[in-house]
């Protein structure tokens, strides 16, 4: 049975507008999925109002509490001593997000007391991955 690691943590959706903004947002990791992480946005803090999930690797958050990381997508770089840039890409655009370090990795910690860093392919479930991907279809 898997186990998931819900925390809230406090962001500031950075831009031009003289004030950033405070918005809501859950850090996710299921040891089913045990390389990744993901930030789940509530309704009322996205444009479209539904909710908004993304999904990166756990190492990637860990790494950028350290130094400027990521490609693609998702960029991560510490920003001083308590906070922590996650920059968002997507074909709608970019969010820009500032969050405390602290609460990030507490939520690290959590995450690698759930499954060790280098123990994540022990921890994946393969027969339920492939289950997954292929939709339960049986040959």
């Amino acid at each position: 049975m898997s186990s998931t690691i819900e925390q809230s943590v406090r962001a500031r959706l950075i831009s031009d507008a003289p004030h950033s903004l405070a918005v809501p947002v859950v850090l996710r990791y299921c040891d089913a999925d045990p390389f990744a992480v993901r930030m789940v946005f509530p309704p009322e803090a996205c444009l479209n109002d539904t909710g908004v999930t993304w999904t990166f690797a756990r190492s990637l958050l860990d790494a950028g509490l350290r130094a400027p990381t990521g490609d693609g997508d998702v960029h991560v770089w510490p920003c001083g001593r308590v906070q922590t840039m996650i920059e968002l890409r997507s074909p709608e655009g970019v969010a820009l997000l500032q969050l405390d370090t602290a609460g990030l990795r507490r939520f690290l910690v959590r995450s690698y007391a759930a499954v060790p860093a280098g123990n994540e392919a022990a921890a994946l479930d393969i027969e339920r991955a492939l289950a997954a991907l292929l939709g339960n279809a049986r040959g």
